[in-house]
């Protein structure tokens, strides 16, 4: 039976802006940075501690899914203080976060490429 989720892609229009991003701004580590064919690169970072990867890489002819909305949910135990922590260094909120009718609080913000993601406790 399928356990967890190891890794999901995000599709990025330069990897190198993107790994800057993702590591700078977001805090991600790089676990894989290898060239997997002629022009292509598997780029593969994580949030420090986490069991799911992201994978930054644009499959040829996807190039319509950057800057989408990426169905990727980000979870932190203290979602104000890290809404601040991004937010003083760069990172784009679309909806600060705020109280959910479940309970929690979520927000979204966008990376270099102007994917969305959610935050959220």
């Amino acid at each position: 039976m399928i356990s967890r989720v190891s890794v999901v892609g995000i599709c990025v229009a330069d990897q190198d802006r993107a790994r800057a991003f993702y590591t700078e701004k977001l805090g991600f580590e790089v676990l894989r940075d290898d060239p997997v064919g002629e022009g292509a690169r598997w780029l593969e970072l994580m949030p420090p501690g986490a069991e799911t990867h992201v994978v930054l890489f644009t499959p040829p002819g996807q190039e319509d899914r950057i800057g989408t909305f990426a169905g990727i949910v980000f979870t932190s135990p203290d979602v104000m203080k890290t809404y601040e922590e991004l937010k003083a260094r760069g990172v784009e909120f679309t909806e600060a976060p705020a109280k959910q009718p479940w309970g929690g609080l979520m927000g979204q913000f966008k990376d270099i490429d102007g994917n969305t993601f959610v935050l959220h406790d």
